[in-house]
C-alpha cells in the first residue's frame, strides 16, 4: 500500500457518517444508495440527502473500502476490509 492510499483510508474513516455507512454495510452487504439513505435516517434519526450519501460513498470507494456490484441497473455496495487491514499493518510497521 502506498502512502497516498493510506491517506485515503484514514480520511475515509475520519468522518462519523462514513463509519456509520461501513457499519451498516458490514451488517447487510449489497445495499443500494436508496437503502443506505433509508438506513441513515432509521439509525441516526437525521436526514442526509442522496447527494451527501453519494459523496460519502465516493470517498469510501476511492479508499478501496467498498466493493461495487450491479444488480440490473442498481449499484450495490458492500464493505471491503482489505485496505483497512493493509493500512493497519503498514502503520504498525512504521511506528513500532
Amino acid at each position: 500500500m502506498e502512502e497516498n492510499q493510506l491517506d485515503f483510508v484514514f480520511k475515509a474513516l475520519a468522518h462519523p457518517e462514513r463509519r456509520r455507512i461501513l457499519a451498516s454495510l458490514k451488517r447487510r452487504p449489497g445495499q443500494s444508495l436508496f437503502e443506505i439513505c433509508a438506513n441513515s435516517v432509521a439509525e441516526s434519526g437525521q436526514t442526509s440527502s442522496r447527494q451527501t450519501i453519494s459523496q460519502h460513498l465516493d470517498v469510501l470507494e476511492r479508499a478501496g473500502l467498498l466493493e461495487i456490484s450491479w444488480k440490473g441497473r442498481t449499484k450495490a455496495h458492500s464493505i471491503n476490509l482489505n485496505p483497512l487491514r493493509a493500512a493497519t499493518e503498514l502503520t504498525v510497521k512504521c511506528y513500532l
